[in-house]
C-alpha cells in the first residue's frame, strides 16, 4: 500500500511538470555558477548602486524545466513587500525601480498618502501558462504578481476593486500599469482577461515584438 501511494504521488508531481531532480531538499543545484557572466555581474552592481539590500542565490534547477538562475532574495528596498521569493536579478532591478520611481510618487500624487506596503502572491512557481503547454515566467523566477498597495493612512488599494473603483484609485492603478509597460517585458492586468482581474502580472520575458513590450 505504501509503495502504491508513493507511485501515485510521483506520478502526480510528474504531470505537474515539477518532479525534482537529485535529492537536495527537492532541488538540484546547477553546475553553472550564478552571476558568472558580465551582464549578470552588472545587474548586481545596479542593485548595489541603488542601495538595495539583497542576497545572491545559487542557481537551482527544480525539474520539469523549472529553475531559478541568477536570482536574488530582496531584503530591503524601502517598501515592505509580501511573499517575495527568489527572483531573477533583472526582475529585482525592474521591480525595485518601478516601486521607487513610479508607485511611490503615484501614491502621493493620486491618493495623497505614503505607500507603506505592496502585497504580492509571490515570484517563483513551477507552473504553466493557463491554456498552454508553455512554462510561465514564474517557473523561471522571472515574474511577480501584484495584488494590492497599502497606504500610511490605512487604506488598501486592490487591483480587483480599485481598477473600476473611485476615480483617484483608477488613475493611480492605470498610471502605474502604464509606466510598468516601459520597464518589464510583459505587463498584464484587468484589461487582459478575467484571470488578471485582481492583479498585475509583471515579468522580464523577451518582448514578443522586438523593442515593444507586451502590455495589456
Amino acid at each position: 500500500m505504501r509503495n502504491t501511494r508513493n507511485l501515485i504521488f510521483l506520478a502526480t508531481i510528474a504531470l505537474a511538470g515539477c518532479i525534482p531532480g537529485k535529492k537536495n531538499d527537492g532541488i538540484e543545484i546547477s553546475d553553472r555558477k550564478s552571476f558568472s557572466s558580465p551582464s549578470a555581474q552588472q545587474c548586481l552592481g545596479n542593485l548595489k548602486s541603488d542601495k538595495v539590500s539583497f542576497r545572491p542565490l545559487a542557481n537551482r534547477d527544480y525539474g520539469g524545466g523549472c529553475k531559478a538562475h541568477n536570482a536574488v532574495q530582496l531584503l530591503n528596498f524601502g517598501t515592505p513587500t509580501t511573499n517575495l521569493g527568489p527572483m531573477t536579478c533583472n526582475l529585482a532591478n525592474g521591480f525595485t525601480d518601478w516601486t521607487r520611481d513610479v508607485v511611490r510618487p503615484a501614491a502621493r500624487k493620486y491618493l495623497g498618502s505614503k505607500l507603506v506596503r505592496i502585497e504580492t502572491s509571490g515570484t517563483y512557481s513551477c507552473r504553466r501558462v493557463s491554456g498552454s503547454g508553455n512554462l510561465s515566467q514564474h517557473a523561471f523566477a522571472n515574474a511577480v504578481d501584484v495584488f494590492a498597495f497599502v497606504l500610511a493612512d490605512g487604506r488598501k488599494i486592490t487591483v480587483l476593486n480599485g481598477w473600476s473603483g473611485k476615480k483617484t484609485e483608477q488613475r493611480f492603478l492605470r498610471q502605474i500599469h502604464a509606466d510598468a509597460c516601459g520597464r518589464f517585458g510583459t505587463v498584464l492586468g484587468p484589461k487582459y482577461n478575467r484571470q488578471h482581474a485582481d492583479h498585475f502580472h509583471l515579468d522580464m520575458s523577451p518582448s514578443r515584438v522586438k523593442g515593444t513590450p507586451f502590455c495589456r
